[in-house]
């Protein structure tokens, strides 16, 4: 509705300025749009023309709608087409960088060939915006075709197609979910062997779960008669694994883990995560600031949905990042600007690297930051921030650090003691899905929010709530991350023994990995400071 509102506040200056001869709503259905007649001089357009031309792109650039509101901007003259004139003057009028080169070239000519209608400017919109021209969906579309067996339909036969979906949906990239993984499934299917590497999926690659972990779920999730009120349990299962799955059941409550709970999550087991967090600092975290959540990426796509407001929204992520990121921006319509890591000096972060690219961003392009996302350990350059690196962190692999002289420091604790942070905003996410654990088919994880305003954590409250709950699985696997068991419980040595066992496995592969790669003619690979 803002965009509308400031839309029509455009149009209408132009409108008192004589340089529209007339100005029409159209389609209440499709919010406020406009047809303009006429410029005073079609071939010497009003620079304020071109910038409401800017201005509809940019919308559809990060929205992925106003095809309509953008066309009727093109249509100078209402002929219900597109000359070769007045598409040249709207790309010379729009960032180059915006357009894809091939599409640019393709319209020119067929502008130049004849008029172009409303279907095909639709249709070449899908082109214009498509980053790389490689990702045209093929093993996708064949796969599904393949396993119905039928031809596939012209998109005229639906009218929810690839023109009128969500533009911001076809857009997104999600490469260690996409293409390549769709053609490998088509050939594990033909009996070839594949061996998937594209996520970090550690029981599928032969990571042992933890016993205790397994144990303790086991219990909560079998009904009471058979699990912890069964008399031969204490026979079967250590006193400590009885003693915390009587605990969690009550937790729980009568209904069991089959049953929705509080949006935000368990309390007790919101408890141990601030427990664990105030352990791990020394500085309170308390219950209320903890939102359990199906994995930290679930976590991560609530907060920019909360966070991102308009089409000039921008998140800084650093380059190489781990793909969720660029995922989630481009699907709600954001821009990510990307502050590329020095691998020179061990992926570092560097201070005038981020005002560079915060500069450009800003100043150049007009974008609004709203938030920097740091990643540590480094997914997947694998080093360890310093101190001094940190802002915004996604602490998922905070106990896999393998080298003896770093150490994990959370965000969370740099905030708190640094001057001049005092008013820093701050949201850590946690996961269970990868180090140690590796249960990434539970979906569990949390986030921690620290000095964010009240109103806006009532606002995730209530996104939260618009999915009912995270995971029962998930939630207990947090508790269990955040407080395993402790020295003088009978499940500690075999859990520390399994633990190590995880750990130096992990760290026998990854100084492995970089050996091989820095074998090969033509390839450099830093040494990994953690997972």
């Amino acid at each position: 509705m803002l965009r509308s509102i400031k839309f029509a506040q455009s149009a209408g200056r132009l409108l008192k300025q004589g340089e529209v001869r007339r100005f029409v709503s159209v389609d209440p259905k499709r919010g406020t749009e406009f047809i303009f007649s006429r410029l005073s001089d079609a071939t010497k357009a009003s620079p304020l023309i071109a910038k409401l031309q800017q201005e509809c792109w940019d919308g559809y650039v990060s929205t992925g709608r106003g095809c309509h509101t953008l066309f009727q901007l093109l249509d100078t003259d209402s002929s219900g087409a597109i000359c070769w004139q007045e598409i040249r003057f709207f790309l010379e009028n729009v960032r180059e960088s915006d357009i894809n080169p091939n599409a640019r070239k393709e319209v020119l000519e067929s502008a130049a060939e004849g008029v172009i209608t409303f279907p095909k400017f639709q249709q070449w919109l899908i082109k214009a915006t498509k980053v790389d021209q490689g990702l045209k969906n093929t093993y996708a579309m064949e796969n599904y075709q393949a396993s119905i067996g039928n031809a596939p339909k012209p998109d005229s036969d639906h009218s929810w197609n690839k023109h009128t979906m969500s533009q911001n949906l076809r857009r997104m990239q999600y490469a260690v979910r996409g293409e390549v993984v769709i053609r490998a499934d088509a050939l594990a299917a033909e009996g070839k062997k594949i061996i998937y590497t594209n996520i970090g999926n550690p029981h599928a690659v032969g990571q042992k779960p933890l016993t205790y972990y397994r144990q303790v779920l086991a219990l909560c999730d079998l009904p009471a008669e058979c699990g912890v009120e069964n008399s031969q349990i204490a026979s079967a299962f250590p006193a400590d694994v009885v003693e915390r799955a009587l605990e969690m059941r009550k937790a729980i409550g009568p209904a069991g883990t089959g049953a929705y709970t509080n949006s935000q999550g368990i309390m007790d087991f919101r408890k141990d995560v601030a427990n664990f967090i105030t352990m791990r600092d020394q500085h309170v975290a308390i219950p209320s600031n903890i939102f359990l959540a199906n994995g930290a990426s679930h976590a991560i796509e609530q907060v920019l949905t909360a966070l991102i407001g308009n089409n000039r929204d921008a998140i800084m992520i650093p380059i190489p990042q781990y793909p969720i990121y660029s995922a989630i921006i481009s699907r709600l319509g954001a821009r990510q600007v990307g502050y590329f890591l020095d691998e020179e000096s061990g992926w570092a972060i560097t201070e005038r690297e981020l005002e560079l690219r915060r500069t450009a961003a800003v100043e150049r392009d007009g974008l609004d930051i709203r938030a920097l996302t740091l990643i540590n350990p480094g997914n997947p350059t694998g080093q360890v921030c310093s101190r001094d690196d940190l802002e915004i962190i996604y602490e998922v692999y905070q106990r896999n650090i393998y080298d003896e002289n770093k150490e994990f420091v959370s965000a969370k604790k740099v905030a708190v003691e640094t001057p001049g942070c005092e008013n820093l905003q701050l949201i850590s996410f946690h996961s269970t899905s990868k180090g140690f654990i590796g249960e990434c088919g539970r979906r569990g994880g949390y986030m921690e929010l620290h000095n964010i305003d009240p109103y806006v954590q009532t606002q995730l409250y209530k996104l939260a709530s618009s999915g009912l709950c995270s995971g029962v699985d998930g939630q207990m696997m947090t508790s269990l991350m955040c407080r395993p068991p402790m020295p003088g419980e009978d499940s500690f040595e075999l859990f520390t023994n399994e633990e190590y066992g995880i750990f130096d496995s992990l760290k026998r592969k990854a100084i492995s990995l970089v050996k091989g790669l820095n074998e090969i003619d033509g390839m450099s690979c830093n040494p990994s400071d953690g997972a």
